[in-house]
């Protein structure tokens, strides 16, 4: 299948970045390069582009489409790893960068990945295949109780306890090892009358994906680090597309701009608050109703940018 992927928000993000044409800047999310590829059309050969991404098949793809282009480095890893990764690299600070949170669109229409709700395939949802921890190894091998609160924390799903133990009770007969059965069992715990409001495997399956790649727990010193790798100026833009990602980045950058998180009634600041830069937009930056229209995935999401001192 072809790595397609609809890049959302992209001129906004492309404007949010402030892009200099001999500047260096991150693409942590990489995906299909819809970003990048905006933003190597704003570099100058003596500008350069660090793309990283976990998913191998992300990387092929996009070396392939950006391979006219020589101010480019493809990093195999995790955004999550941004020193490191510069560090390795012998870059000290970049003018900018991009993560754009979540599931691709190529992931979610290959259906062999996992990540899908609909069809029936082995359930896996690795970004990074080479990742031991799989969807399959959540729902055979975590106790009920940590199934719930996952479905719960991650997916806001009202039914995680008897989703958990439905699936608990399911598995002690037989190992469950497609999204079918997965999704079976999900419409069976959820009443009918209840599973009106789009899929009703959706907020499991996005709790389940968060838990087997770990996108929430790390997010906010990624931020941090994020803000750290910046030169003086430079940007940081980030598309979320839910409210646990939303908030988490939200808080970050509040925490980067010097917010106070003291209790009111403490007569003067012991948290160490300390200003690194400004937030550029106060709301969050939504798509236009006429992309919403021409990709409907752009519809949750938001972007946030903040800008190094």
């Amino acid at each position: 299948m072809e790595f397609k992927h609809i890049p959302v928000l992209l001129q906004e993000t492309i404007e949010g970045l402030s892009i200099k044409e001999d500047g260096i800047y991150v693409d942590g999310t990489l995906g299909g390069a819809g970003h990048s590829s905006e933003i190597l059309k704003k570099l100058s050969i003596k500008g350069r582009l660090i793309g990283i991404d976990r998913d191998t098949e992300a990387l092929e793809a996009s070396k392939q489409l950006l391979a006219s282009y020589s101010n480019v480095s493809f990093i195999h890893g995790n955004h999550d790893a941004m020193k490191t990764i510069l560090a390795e690299l012998a870059i000290e600070k970049v003018d900018g960068i991009l993560l754009d949170l979540g599931v691709s669109s190529y992931q979610l229409d290959e259906r062999n990945r996992g990540f899908s709700y609909l069809g029936e395939n082995a359930l896996d949802m690795r970004m990074d295949r080479m990742q031991p921890l799989s969807a399959k190894n959540v729902v055979n091998e975590y106790t009920e109780e940590d199934l719930s609160r996952i479905l719960w924390e991650y997916g806001e799903e009202r039914f995680a306890k008897r989703i958990a133990k439905n699936i608990c009770t399911y598995r002690k007969e037989k190992e469950i090892v497609t999204t079918k059965e997965l999704v079976s069992i999900i419409e069976k715990s959820i009443p009918k009358a209840m599973q009106k409001d789009g899929h009703p495997a959706k907020r499991t399956f996005q709790a389940i994906r968060i838990e087997v790649n770990n996108e929430i727990e790390p997010l906010m010193q990624t931020v941090a680090d994020c803000v750290d790798c910046l030169a003086s100026h430079g940007r940081l833009c980030i598309i979320t597309f839910h409210s646990l990602e939303d908030r988490a980045v939200k808080k970050a950058y509040e925490k980067a701009s010097g917010k106070c998180e003291c209790p009111k009634d403490l007569p003067y600041c012991v948290c160490g608050a300390k200003r690194l830069g400004k937030i550029i937009n106060k709301k969050p930056i939504v798509a236009t109703e006429e992309e919403i229209i021409s990709n409907p995935r752009a519809k949750s999401a938001k972007l946030r940018i903040f800008e190094k001192e």
